[in-house]
């Protein structure tokens, strides 16, 4: 993995705005530490922890091009800011096209179709209830409908002092 040169990319893609930077690192902390805890094969680990680091890196795009950081947006704008920064590291088109999509769905909680997807969504959802200050209500609303890991579930109970579901 060279996931440092990621990284260290993406710092420098987001200079200046230490929000952001901060968001991902932690996204990602969390992302590894699921992933590793979880199991997952070795291939999936590296594409969850690439699709970690730069999962929001279409936000600026949103915030320039729609004036909203809303998750659509992002979606929407991210895949290709990504694709240019793996190629230029020399990632191989299959790890390039998971991650892409990866980071065109991080918002989408219907029809997450692998580990990859499953421990994204969670991990940023860790970092972003905390952010945000989701709601008590939110945050059970979604470990109900979209936490599907032990170990995801179990990070939400211990950050939140919640009751296993």
């Amino acid at each position: 993995m060279n996931l440092d040169s990621i990284v260290m990319e993406m710092i420098a893609f987001d200079k200046g705005d230490a929000k952001r930077i901060q968001h991902f690192m932690k996204v990602h902390a969390f992302a590894a530490l699921i992933g590793r805890e979880e199991k997952i094969p070795s291939d999936v680990q590296e594409t969850l922890e690439i699709a970690a680091i730069l999962h929001d890196i279409g936000i600026h795009a949103a915030e320039e091009k729609y004036h909203s950081t809303a998750g659509v947006y992002q979606e929407k704008e991210g895949p290709l800011p990504a694709k240019h920064l793996l190629k230029k590291i020399g990632y191989s088109s299959p790890v390039i096209e998971r991650v892409c999509y990866l980071i065109g769905h991080h918002h989408t909680y219907q029809n997450v179709d692998g580990m990859d997807y499953q421990i994204l969504l969670e991990s940023d959802f860790l970092v972003n209830a905390f952010e945000d200050k989701v709601s008590q209500n939110g945050i059970l609303a979604f470990r109900q409908n979209v936490f599907r890991t032990k170990t995801g579930i179990h990070l939400l109970n211990q950050f939140y002092g919640l009751a296993s579901a």
